[in-house]
Formats: structure tokens, sequence, C-alpha cells
């Protein structure tokens, strides 16, 4: 992925083989199995979506490329992770986690998050240029999580170096030790509990350690891996939305003079849709199965394609076309529905929102200078940098 995203071979496999075995040798990515079943038609992956008891989250874990070096402890020990939990385990810790993911809990953030996107695309501004990721896409992103758990916005760019380089383990530019990385946010995580647990504060950290009228709450440890989770997924995946959707709307101008003049609420899940931050998730199977006709054995890995799904022509008018009105969209860029769906799509969603009508009003002639400069990752679609001028 460190050019492109495959999307003609993409095409042709959900028109020829939509449930297709791609050979791996051993030693590549963290396993030594042979290989897995590359899915890439959207009622596939929604279909094993709802089905984690035969398609398990937790036998291999969610990530379908590591580090060449990786461990299978290492890889066992990340069952800590909710995106590589199965019920009964990942409904308890949802249960806990999604308290502070109420939609009432996303709305009590909207009046100090439109001020941080409005205080980002400003500051942004007066520099007349320069890089569109650190200076814009992963700002939001990062004050969010640190407004959400109560970090110190003045720590918050040690989250943003840990998770480069926990996650770019694939990438050149990034010489990091991701284990170290991992293990640096979560002593963080561990420190941040120990102080909320003796000095509770009115912030998720809290909500989440306290215990609640069942008697649940997540312990120390649990909070470390929340904390992994919010990393990536919370800041991650949005910043990479947001450069993705800014890049779309640069190259198609009549959606940006249309997003302009109308502002609509569709815009979001269009950006995300076209983005589709995480390439792929995988699952393994739990027993002999059968998807699209293909039977797969137990044991098997199963990569559900979701930037494959999102351009699924039976699903989609003109996929290829960047629609901020498309409606209806039914994308998985928040993953599959069921289990595993995003716990935090509807803050994706505010972000998103706040910072295009942002740069929207501030910026409205933002240019590109020059071409991004993307992320090499087997599992994300990233951007490292992207210089524009902001006009």
């Amino acid at each position: 992925m460190a050019t492109r995203l495959p999307v003609e071979e993409f095409a042709e496999l959900r028109r020829t083989a939509p449930v297709w075995w791609n050979p791996q040798p051993d030693g590549v990515s963290g396993y030594n199995d042979g290989g897995y079943w590359v899915v890439t038609k959207l009622e596939h992956i929604k279909e094993i979506s709802k089905r984690p008891e035969i398609f398990s989250s937790t036998a291999n874990s969610s990530i379908i490329r590591f580090n060449p070096d990786i461990t299978r402890a290492e890889i066992d020990i990340q069952a800590g992770l909710l995106i590589n939990m199965d019920p009964p385990v990942h409904t308890k810790t949802r249960r806990i986690i999604s308290k502070g993911f109420t939609p009432r809990a996303v709305e009590s953030l909207r009046a100090a998050l439109t001020e941080r996107a409005e205080r980002i695309v400003h500051e942004a501004r007066r520099t007349g240029g320069g890089d569109f990721v650190a200076q814009v896409a992963c700002e939001l992103p990062l004050q969010t999580i640190a407004e959400l758990v109560g970090i110190p916005q003045s720590d918050r760019h040690k989250i943003f170096e840990w998770t480069n380089h926990m996650i770019s383990y694939d990438d050149p530019d990034f010489d990091g030790d991701f284990r170290m990385a991992n293990a640096q946010i979560m002593g963080y995580a561990y420190n941040l509990a120990e102080e909320r647990q003796r000095c509770p504060m009115d912030d998720i950290a809290t909500t989440l350690l306290q215990a609640d009228r069942d008697g649940e709450a997540l312990s120390a440890e649990e909070f470390a891996w929340f904390m992994i989770l919010l990393s990536t997924a919370g800041n991650e995946t949005t910043r990479n939305a947001t450069t993705h959707g800014m890049k779309a709307f640069v190259d198609n101008p009549d959606q940006w003079e249309l997003y302009k003049a109308e502002r609509p609420r569709t815009a979001p899940d269009e950006i995300v849709r076209w983005a589709t931050p995480v390439t792929a998730f995988q699952r393994t199977t739990t027993c002999d199965t059968e998807i699209g006709g293909t039977v797969l054995e137990a044991g098997q890995r199963v990569g559900l394609f979701y930037a494959s799904a999102n351009f699924d022509e039976e699903h989609f008018d003109e996929p290829f076309t960047f629609d901020v009105g498309r409606n209806p969209n039914p994308h998985v860029g928040f993953g599959g529905t069921g289990t595993h769906y995003c716990l935090g799509a509807n803050l994706a969603r505010l972000q998103l929102d706040l910072i295009f009508n942002a740069i929207a009003d501030v910026m409205p002639k933002l240019r590109q200078i020059s071409e991004p400069k993307r992320l090499r990752s087997g599992w994300l679609n990233g951007i490292k940098s992207w210089q524009v001028a902001y006009e």
C-alpha cells in the first residue's frame, strides 16, 4: 500500500473470485500458516462480521500483517484489545467502555471540539502553508483523545509519536521500536489509571475505572489496552480520513463548492467510505464453513478487505465517484455490522464535521503543493505528510 491501493485488482477479484486464497510464505507477516482468504465483497464482509462464533477475532487477532519478527506470544497477548476479543469477553468489556461513548457523552464534547477545530485551522492558516497532516489532520483527533480521557494537552504529541512508531513497522521512514512504543503507551495509561483511582475527575478515564452500579469497571491493565486502542482507532483512523477527505475535495472541486455551500450531513460518511482508513482486518475460522460458495477450513485466516467492499458496484451507485451527498451509504469504513462495529463512529463523524466546517470557513481555497506521501502498511490506508497552501 506504499504507492496506491490495489483498486483495479480488488475490482477484478469482486468480479471473478470474491473469496480468493492468497498464498503467503512463512515469516513475512507474523504468521506461518500458508496464507489467508481475501474477501472483497460487501455482503460477504457483513455476513462474516455478524458471526463471531464462526469467525473469531481472538484466535489470531484482527491484524492481518505484523512485523516479521513478532513472536507468537506477542500476538496472543494482544487479546487484551477490544478488537481482538470474542463474546462473551468482548460483550462485557464493550459494555463498560461504551459508557464513555454514548450519544450524550459525544454530544457533550461538541462545544469544546468546535472551539478546538476552529483554533487548529486558524493557527494553520497563519503559517500560509505546510504539512496538512501535522498541522491540521492529526491535531483534532489528538486533542479529542486528551479532552476525552483527561490527558494533559501538553502530552498529546507523546501519544502521536508513540502511535506512529507502534503501527508503522512496515514503513522504512519510521525507525522506532514498536515494542517500546507499545510499552510507553501502556506505562502512561497505568500511571493515569493510578492517578484517577486516587483522585477521580470528570473524564472518561474516571468513568471507566470507577465501578458502576453493577460493580463493573476496567482494571488498570484493561484500561491500558483501552488506551492502546484509542490511540490507534481514535487517532490514526480519523487523522487519515481527514487527510484523504481533503485530498478528495482538492481533486473534486465541484464537491468542495457543494460542501462549502450546503455542508451536507452525509459528508462525513462519504469521507470515511472514500478513505477507508483501515484497509483490512482479519478473522479466523473456528470450524469448516462456507462463504459465497467457497469452502473455508477450520483454522484459516480470512481477510475482510473493507477497501474493496466500500467500492462494491453491486451496492454503491458510481462507487468511484466522490459524492458528499451520497445517500444511502452502506459503507463498512467503521467495520462491518455486528459485534465489532466501531464504538467511536459517532465521535469520528462529529470530528470530521467540525474540522471540514472550519476549513471551509477559514481557508476555503486550500490547494495542493505536492502529492501526499503514503504510509507503507499492510492494513492501514495512511498518509504520512501532504504539503498544501492555506488560502
